[in-house]
């Protein structure tokens, strides 16, 4: 209970402290965990690149 009393202290008085605390919380849990899951999940597949000719040929409007 004494921590609870003491962390509402600490917001009170530092506001701007406690949500930067909050989202850098936030920051290092969303690579720890989501990446992760989105691998287990495969989702993330490497797309093959499209041929440099194909590229140019769309960029000029020119068939290489």
């Amino acid at each position: 209970m004494a921590v609870m009393e003491k962390l509402r202290m600490f917001v009170a008085q530092e506001p701007v402290v406690a949500v930067s605390c909050l989202m850098a919380g936030v920051g290092l849990f969303l690579p720890a965990v989501v990446r992760p899951m989105l691998d287990s999940w495969e989702s993330s597949k490497q797309v093959p690149p499209p041929a440099l000719n194909d590229v140019v040929a769309g960029m000029t409007g020119k068939k290489a």
